[in-house]
């Protein structure tokens, strides 16, 4: 496990192990979707990101980091979690884009994380989790909600999935008397 510099951790990396550091607060603009099918999260991508970037740029808003996917909660055939990317300041208020999604002012989370990169694709997720939540465990830190993928490479037709790098992050539970 090692410990690297706090800001920006979204532009760091890659984490090739566990790596536990303090995060700081930072603004995002997300489409935000509850009880939503599992099966039909890469539908709320495609949506959210085509209206995102018109509608940041209308209001003078910068995207400082690559797109993420936040989750509230743990899924199970459906999920509660925010599409979106970090900027440079909040958007002022919910903005409904046209036939689009509503994109919201939100934010990803400060404290303490926990950080690992995912190489592969998509499909080996599921399992790169798993070892994730585990290492984290195996090293006495209590993984939270919030938990979320930092989608660094931008996926396209003609990316090849092994290079394809998802950072993985949870927020870490406070402990007593810590």
């Amino acid at each position: 496990m090692s410990t690297q510099p706090d800001a920006p951790y979204f532009l760091g990396g890659p984490y090739g192990e566990l790596t536990v550091l303090d995060a700081p607060e930072v603004p995002t603009v997300v489409n935000v979707a509850k009880d939503y099918p599992m099966d039909r999260m890469a539908e709320i991508f495609d949506s959210t990101f085509s209206a995102l970037f018109p509608a940041l740029g209308e209001q003078g808003i910068q995207p400082v980091g690559p797109a993420f996917a936040l989750h509230t909660r743990m899924p199970t055939d459906t999920v509660d979690f925010e599409v979106g990317i970090p900027v440079d300041r909040p958007l002022p208020g919910a903005r409904t884009t046209g036939p689009g999604p509503t994109l919201s002012p939100s934010r990803l989370p400060g404290g303490r994380i926990a950080i690992i990169s995912h190489l592969g694709s998509y499909d080996g997720l599921g399992e790169a989790w798993g070892r994730f939540m585990q290492a984290v465990t195996d090293s006495g830190h209590q993984p939270a909600l919030p938990f979320w993928e930092i989608y660094v490479t931008e996926p396209s037709p003609d990316a090849d999935p092994s290079t394809m790098r998802t950072d993985l992050v949870t927020l870490l539970a406070v402990r007593d008397g810590a």
